[in-house]
């Protein structure tokens, strides 16, 4: 589960972290692990969850960062043979990215490409990958585990971390268990399946890992989206979402999907278009105005858009609301603090009190947080971008059964996922995107795999169908 300890092992795996006791062995040596660059001699290399790359440098830049090649006759910088080599990876991973562009301008998706093209570069003889396919798109992760398969062909130890249980099947030999920083057990694949795996993570069987739907009929229009436009990733986009229910985006990476929810939550202007929530045309010309509004927001890059990471669980939790719990211009610290340790309760946040730095949270717990935030408001509309990217099945069951408990009460849901069955499962209607357009619109009972994959890859054009 979250805050099992996966993230801090690799850590010191890596050499990111010191060991206070125990012995790592390598090539049956047991050996002390100083530093990062000691690791990389060793021959480790990592992924970790959270991205670890610089906006500002260009896409090779990154990728040599600390390994750069430099020329035998001048002793400078070799860029053609880096750009080259670049390309070449990124080929490899079946992406189509410029050597040249900025980290700053890619998606997570892409940027976790790159992370993994930078890992690859290294060659070495142990590869650690903590949820590389948490943002990836189907397609993505399929050329990943064609990679891994060559690496093990070529002798490369891998250790895959995943909350995604259904990925072992494809890629894993043996899976051992974490919980509360222990390994609970270790099985060949062919010896456990996903309900004995879940059942040592969790200390319990998990009937299962997502709520079942609602008996969903649309009534009140919450949500109107006419023309909506911020080119180049949105075109004319529109839709409607109803009160009570649960629309799913799904895209490939690039399709517009992130950059048409930050236009309804104005953290980026569109172009043109109008939005309307409960039938009243808005004005908001920043995300303080779409909080006003009653909307919120759990962006696909929680880092980076979605907390302040040097500031503690309770603060992150009350920012948007803090004058909820403000009386005579004071803040009411015994009533935020009360309401904090209600979510921290509700939502089974690990953490060891209400003040640890976000910062040191695990990344399943760190969007708990978020989700916290907007549990606390009373918001009309929630947007998900990525919901459950880096959480377990059984934050994920949670997660799936507040999104319920949230449209029974009349909040409207968008639900943008790159997890194909999570959408097939969690929502009421399905949006599909391609190149900034819609491409086709399906109702839960109607929907498969091979509709969507089918619209995501072009389909048809829906235009400006709204329902």
């Amino acid at each position: 589960e979250n805050g099992a300890g996966k993230s801090t092992l690799v850590k010191i795996i890596s050499g990111a972290y010191h060991k206070d006791s125990g012995e790592i062995r390598i090539r049956g040596k047991v050996t002390e692990i100083r530093d990062v660059h000691h690791a990389r001699e060793l021959g480790i290399s990592e992924i970790y969850q959270e991205l670890m790359l610089v906006p500002g440098l260009t896409v090779t830049e990154n990728i040599f960062l600390g390994n750069e090649k430099t020329s035998s006759i001048l002793g400078q910088m070799d860029w053609r043979l880096m750009i080259a080599k670049t390309q070449e990876r990124l080929s490899e991973l079946g992406m189509d990215i410029s050597p040249a562009a900025r980290v700053a301008d890619l998606s997570i998706a892409e940027q976790q490409m790159v992370e993994i093209a930078k890992a690859l570069m290294l060659e070495s003889d142990i590869l650690i990958l903590d949820e590389p396919t948490g943002s990836l798109t189907q397609k993505n992760t399929e050329d990943l585990f064609r990679i891994i398969h060559q690496l093990k062909k070529k002798g490369v130890s891998i250790i895959y971390i995943s909350h995604r249980l259904e990925e072992f099947e494809h890629i894993a030999d043996r899976i051992t268990v974490l919980r509360d920083g222990r390994a609970v057990g270790t099985s060949r694949l062919s010896e456990i399946d996903i309900p004995g795996i879940i059942k040592l993570m969790v200390g319990r069987e998990l009937t299962d890992t997502f709520a079942s739907p609602g008996d969903y009929r649309p009534v009140q229009t919450r949500l109107e989206v006419r023309d909506l436009c911020r080119l180049p990733r949105v075109k004319k986009l529109s839709f409607i979402v109803h009160a009570g229910e649960i629309v799913g985006f799904a895209g490939l990476v690039g399709a517009g999907r992130t950059e048409l929810m930050r236009c309804i939550y104005s953290a980026d202007c569109a172009d043109s278009g109008e939005i309307y929530l409960d039938g009243k045309k808005t004005a908001m010309r920043s995300t303080a105005d779409a909080v006003r509004q009653g909307i919120g927001f759990l962006p696909e890059n929680r880092k980076d858009q979605g907390l302040v990471m040097n500031l503690s669980v309770r603060a992150n939790m009350t920012l948007p609301h803090l004058k909820d719990h403000t009386r005579w211009g004071r803040v009411d610290q015994k009533k935020e603090m009360q309401a904090v340790r209600e979510h921290i309760e509700k939502l089974r946040i690990v953490t060891p009190s209400t003040e640890q730095r976000v910062l040191y949270l695990s990344g399943g717990n760190q969007q708990k947080v978020i989700i916290a935030r907007w549990l606390a408001t009373k918001c009309r509309l929630l947007i998900f971008d990525e919901p459950t990217r880096g959480v377990d099945v059984g934050a994920k069951s949670e997660i799936y059964e507040l999104m319920r408990t949230l449209t029974a009460q009349g909040v409207g849901i968008i639900m943008v996922s790159s997890d194909l069955p999570e959408i097939l499962r969690m929502s009421d209607r399905i949006l599909v995107m391609a190149e900034g357009r819609l491409t086709g619109e399906l109702l839960r009972n109607e929907a498969n795999q091979e509709k969507i994959m089918a619209l995501m890859l072009g389909g048809k054009s829906i235009g400006s169908k709204a329902n």
